[in-house]
């Protein structure tokens, strides 16, 4: 388990990595000075503190940037701002701390962010073979595909012609988008009538359009919320 702490005051570095070391002495703990300095890390980091007010990249930029490439880790702001608690819900936060924080408060977000993490790999473990496995039969110019649902990154409709669009290509065929939704699973969400979109694909999104590896997707105004709760589970692994 690796615990990182993202803060341009060392103090404030060093008091929280001795908490965690305290807490939890095998974990490795990692410290970045600056938004900069944590993405341009290389290390998969599965519990983030991170400060919001720091010179260059503000923390709420970098967390924005950061859950593009880091799905899983639970980002946990650590600020003096308590304005900022509905933007850190849209990046999939795990918490928001308000300072000054009590060692209390802190070690009790940190069992909770732990035993999430470990939840969340064995979960994992137990499922992996069902996930990597799960496929459609898809029926185009009668001829039948198979298409693994984990290579879907995100589907349209026009006149009742669905076009899947999958990391290597795209396939059409006619059909009804509710009954793909039905048989792709939870972890896609119908973003607007017209899309359905695979949330581990998701890299950026705002109320009207998703960002995806490849490609992008429309989101209806009335959606947004129920969006952004259900991908910030999925980014928890709930």
């Amino acid at each position: 388990m690796l615990i990182a702490v993202c803060d341009d005051e060392e103090d404030v570095r060093e008091l929280l990595a001795g908490k965690i070391r305290r807490a939890y002495p095998d974990a490795g703990v990692v410290l970045f000075r600056s938004g900069e300095e944590l993405l341009r890390g290389t290390q998969k980091l599965d519990i983030l503190f991170l400060d919001i007010q720091m010179p260059g990249k503000d923390g709420m930029e970098t967390a924005r940037e950061f859950r593009g490439k880091n799905k899983k880790t639970a980002i946990i702001f650590v600020t003096a701002i308590e304005e900022y608690v509905f933007q850190a819900f849209d990046v999939g936060a795990f918490h928001y701390l308000v300072k000054p924080v009590t060692d209390e408060k802190f070690i009790s977000v940190l069992e909770n962010a732990v035993s999430w993490y470990r939840e969340q790999e064995n979960a994992c473990g137990a499922g992996k073979h069902d996930l990597e496995e799960k496929y459609l039969m898809i029926k185009t110019g009668g001829v039948c595909t198979k298409v693994l649902v984990k290579d879907i990154v995100y589907a349209e409709v026009f006149n009742r012609k669905i076009t899947i669009h999958k990391i290597d290509g795209d396939i059409e065929y006619y059909g009804r988008m509710s009954e793909l939704e039905r048989q792709a699973g939870e972890d896609f969400f119908r973003s607007h009538r017209a899309y359905l979109v695979h949330l581990k694909y998701v890299e950026r999104y705002d109320a009207s359009t998703i960002y995806l590896e490849k490609g992008m997707a429309l989101m209806s105004k009335g959606k947004y919320k129920d969006f952004v709760r259900r991908y910030l589970r999925f980014c928890r692994g709930f």
